[in-house]
């Protein structure tokens, strides 16, 4: 691909299948490539920059988006490898699925940070909703040759893919240690925060437990 190195390659389809997005300014030749996330999630914005910023202008800035969110983002420069990826990701102004796209950990990795979510311990979704079925069946193809195993899960009136169960292993095997620290979250089976509250409301229901039983033995 030129100027870029096979990581960043693998990090910007991992970002284009995610939250990135290619375009080419009015009157200019090449596309280029912005990044952008909320400003809780400076670090994993600071780590991308950290691998592209040889082909990147100006370091990532904070600024203000919809509403009270904060934004943190950056652009990479304009490059023709970047113009070859938009014709092979875009179609009309829309993202598309290409025939010839082939995942590694590396792409997996940034597109679950990206765009994957979980509901619970057993529960791991891509949020694919933008994408048509058809690419979404062509993604089922792809994952499925990395050993994951996905199937079609409505969301509302939208389609998104769901990783079985059985798949869960291999997925935290594949991208857990290509995670950033302050992302594991979204790939562990738990959440620390999440886990701290359960903690909490067991010791409670223990004390309640106690208090109950010691009641009854003073009754007695």
């Amino acid at each position: 691909m030129g100027s870029l190195t096979q990581l960043q390659r693998s990090i910007i389809i991992g970002n284009l299948l995610g939250d990135g997005y290619l375009r080419i300014f009015p009157g200019r030749k090449n596309a280029l490539l912005e990044i952008n996330h909320s400003l809780k999630a400076k670090d994993y914005v600071d780590w991308k920059y950290s691998v592209l910023a040889s082909i990147s202008g100006s370091k990532p800035k904070i600024r203000k988006g919809n509403g009270k969110r904060m934004a943190y983002r950056f652009y990479t420069k304009q490059l023709p490898e970047l113009t070859v990826l938009l014709r092979a990701f875009y179609q009309n102004g829309k993202k598309i699925i290409p025939d010839d796209l082939i995942l590694n950990p590396i792409i997996l990795a940034v597109w679950f940070v990206d765009d994957g979510s979980k509901c619970n311990a057993v529960n791991f979704y891509l949020n694919t909703q933008q994408y048509s079925l058809e690419d979404q069946n062509k993604l089922k193809v792809k994952l499925k040759l990395l050993g994951l195993e996905v199937k079609l899960n409505k969301d509302k009136i939208y389609w998104r893919l769901r990783f079985l169960t059985s798949s869960l292993p291999k997925l935290r095997e594949l991208i857990s240690d290509k995670i950033i620290p302050s992302m594991k979250y979204k790939i562990l089976s738990y959440n620390p925060v999440e886990t701290y509250s359960n903690l909490r409301e067991v010791k409670f229901f223990k004390i309640l437990q106690y208090v109950s039983s010691a009641s009854r033995r003073m009754k007695i």
